[in-house]
């Protein structure tokens, strides 16, 4: 990035840290369109609660989707728990045990969590305590 384009990136998370999502989403979009996985993930964050700018769901996934496919983990678990509370998208527990395997395997607490609770209840995926405690054990539980 060059110094003025990392002055914008900074402005724009400035503006999301101070809830100014409207400015924020303005000025992330650019970054948003360039590929930034960041920028993406919190574009999708605003499109999909409606801050700054008029909820919008395929907006939303499609950016937590761009992101996520990057490999950005916390858009990963983004895209999981969407599929896991069918927000934007149609329910699908086996969809969310993917995208939180993603961000879990790149060592993203949260999923461990979630995906240690979906293998304790067998949600998603056949019922394995053994993987449960071991997501458990990587979470730090």
């Amino acid at each position: 990035m060059s110094e003025s384009a990392d002055m914008d990136h900074a402005s724009a998370v400035a503006a999301f840290e101070a809830k100014q999502f409207s400015n924020a989403l303005r000025l992330f979009m650019p970054f948003a369109e360039q590929g930034d996985a960041d920028a993406q993930h919190r574009v999708a964050i605003m499109y999909q609660n409606g801050l700054g700018v008029v909820r919008n769901c395929e907006r939303a996934l499609h950016w937590m989707k761009a992101s996520a496919e990057q490999g950005y983990a916390v858009a990963q678990h983004g895209v999981g728990f969407m599929y896991l509370e069918g927000e934007c998208v149609e329910q699908d527990a086996a969809e969310a045990v993917r995208w939180f395997t993603l961000a879990a395997e790149q060592g993203l607490a949260g999923s461990q969590t979630t995906l240690a609770q979906m293998y304790e209840q067998g949600n998603g995926v056949e019922q394995d305590l053994e993987k449960a405690k071991e997501w458990y054990t990587k979470a730090g539980f």
